[in-house]
């Protein structure tokens, strides 16, 4: 059983930073991918940002150039730096981690951001 706890999450002005960090635990060789996941209310869940064990990362074209993850294999975990942060980042973050193919969710952090 793998699990995944979030923390990081709040309230921050339009320009405003927040880091998000993931802590995995459980049976684990290897996690690859890890990444973060959003959903805003009324939207589908979408992909913000991913990274693989060996570093490779992908970035949603709208986080591009504000967002950044990185990884700690050592610590099994992962983060997300998210500078110049606007309102239409609100969303619940979800951290997700692939182990032997089987994906597994945390359970979500709050990101609000007032214009």
């Amino acid at each position: 059983q793998v699990q995944l706890v979030e923390s990081g999450g709040g309230l921050v002005q339009a320009g405003g930073s927040l880091t998000l960090s993931c802590a995995a635990s459980g049976s684990i060789v290897s996690i690859n991918p890890m990444g973060w996941y959003r959903q805003a209310p009324g939207k589908q869940r979408e992909l913000v940002a991913d990274i693989s064990s060996i570093g490779n990362t992908y970035y949603a074209d709208s986080v591009k150039g504000r967002f950044t993850i990185s990884r700690d294999n050592a610590k099994k975990m992962v983060y997300l730096q998210m500078n110049t942060l606007k309102p239409e980042d609100t969303a619940v973050y979800y951290c997700k981690a692939v182990v032997r193919g089987y994906p597994y969710w945390g359970q979500g952090t709050q990101v609000t951001v007032s214009s």
